[in-house]
């Protein structure tokens, strides 16, 4: 049995997060302002023809795939990066640091949210990134300098996404700091944290490492972009209702 984490935007998109999804029955897609990835049920021809409906032109889809697959002809293969998939061991919810205040960001946040993720670069983080889950964040004389949040919601699991800490804020704890915070929500909800982190990232491997993640699988990140005569889903395909 394939496991959901094998394909964690497709288990996300068909499950917890189907409201959320545009595309059909074998592929889906995030809103771009949330994020940018989309998925397949299986890496068949059927599968990316209806990747492509919903695809604007010169638009890549962002895949999370076991192998790095080759795409069916009239694709490009724009980018293929190795990820590490981690998730949390019982020691990943222990331990906190004293005197840090944590507090949970919302709607009127989303400025400053934007503006450290820009300045930190954590990975794809639009407009309504935040309203995938929770996020919280810890602010120091007023001004946020570190958050962290959920991303992917499967079923009985919750990625840990967006960890960041603004340059002059670095080397405080404030990253492990908001990532066991937000794994013990996880746990609470009766769920497994788990996240993604590029392995050439050895500054967050390391640290999540220490906080009690352990590698689980190695995905691929795979950037595919229909070309010109890359075939469409016909009309006959069952469509998901577009979201806003």
């Amino acid at each position: 049995m394939t496991d959901l984490l094998d394909n964690p935007v497709w288990s996300a998109l068909a499950g917890p997060h189907a409201g959320l999804a545009t595309g059909g029955t074998q592929a889906r897609h995030y809103p771009r302002d949330m994020a940018p990835f989309s998925a397949i049920a299986n890496a068949t021809a059927a599968a990316y023809a209806e990747l492509a409906h919903d695809l604007a032109p010169g638009i890549e889809a962002r895949l999370f795939r076991l192998q790095p697959e080759t795409p069916p002809p009239g694709w490009e293969v724009v980018s293929v990066r190795p990820i590490l998939q981690m998730t949390a061991s019982e020691e990943a919810i222990l331990g906190e640091e004293a005197g840090i205040d944590v507090v949970t960001l919302g709607a009127d946040d989303v400025p400053e949210m934007r503006e450290l993720a820009e300045i930190t670069k954590p990975g794809p983080f639009g407009e309504r990134t935040s309203q995938l889950g929770t996020y919280i964040g810890i602010r120091h004389a007023g001004r946020l300098v570190a958050m962290a949040g959920e991303r992917m919601k499967l079923p009985g699991h919750a990625e840990i996404s967006a960890v960041c800490t603004h340059p002059d804020a670095r080397g405080r704890g404030f990253a492990g700091t908001l990532t066991r915070h937000l794994a013990r929500l996880i746990r609470i909800r009766g769920e497994r944290p788990f996240l993604h982190v590029f392995p050439d990232n050895r500054h967050a491997l390391a640290l999540y490492e220490k906080l009690g993640f352990r590698t689980r699988a190695q995905l691929f990140v795979l950037w595919h972009r229909p070309g010109r005569t890359a075939p469409l889903s016909g009309a006959g395909s069952a469509r998901l209702p577009a979201r806003g």
